[in-house]
């Protein structure tokens, strides 16, 4: 496994706590009932859009606590990244094309930040799921409510949890 610079700066044992909250992002994401009655595509994007609504809803509630979580919180970005580089190489994406994607992801998954951000603020994640969850058409309505019902549910459980419980992956 290639540690990067952040890795030297927290430690192995938060790259071992990031993998582990990470894993959980993952599995949170591939949930059935995001595919089904959610109506989320189950393709290479409507998957990658799923693991990006989880993750930023999971990063926004470790915003809330930054001295517990700022570490984390770049760490598991970090895996994110790391996740979807091994993604695109075993997609056939060359050392070229990789670095161009993940620039690109990266700024799809801060946008989607600012989105869930405010739609959390709102109430109302509609116009977010819209644009970022349904990117490749219009969802049905109700699996636009389930979407963001199981969304807003999921908010209030991370709000629920002590930080250290979300850190140690314990996200369900």
């Amino acid at each position: 496994m290639r540690l990067s610079w952040l890795s030297k700066v927290f430690g192995r044992r938060d790259d071992d706590v990031a993998l582990s909250l990470y894993h959980a992002v993952v599995a949170q994401a591939r949930l059935p009932h995001w595919f089904e009655a959610g109506g989320v595509p189950d393709t290479i994007d409507g998957r990658f859009d799923m693991i990006a609504a989880i993750l930023s809803l999971v990063l926004l509630r470790l915003e809330r606590d930054p001295s517990a979580a700022a570490g984390a919180s770049a760490r598991l970005t970090e895996r994110f990244v790391s996740d979807m580089d091994g993604q695109l190489r075993e997609s056939g994406v060359g050392d070229i094309g990789v670095g161009k994607h993940i620039g690109k992801m990266m700024g799809m998954l801060g946008g989607r930040l600012g989105a869930y951000r405010d739609g959390l603020a709102a109430r109302d994640l509609r116009p977010a799921l819209e644009r970022n969850l349904y990117r490749s058409g219009a969802a049905a309505p109700s699996a636009l409510a389930h979407a963001q019902d199981a969304l807003f549910a999921f908010d209030a459980r991370l709000a629920a949890l002590p930080t250290t419980t979300i850190l140690a992956g314990d996200i369900a």
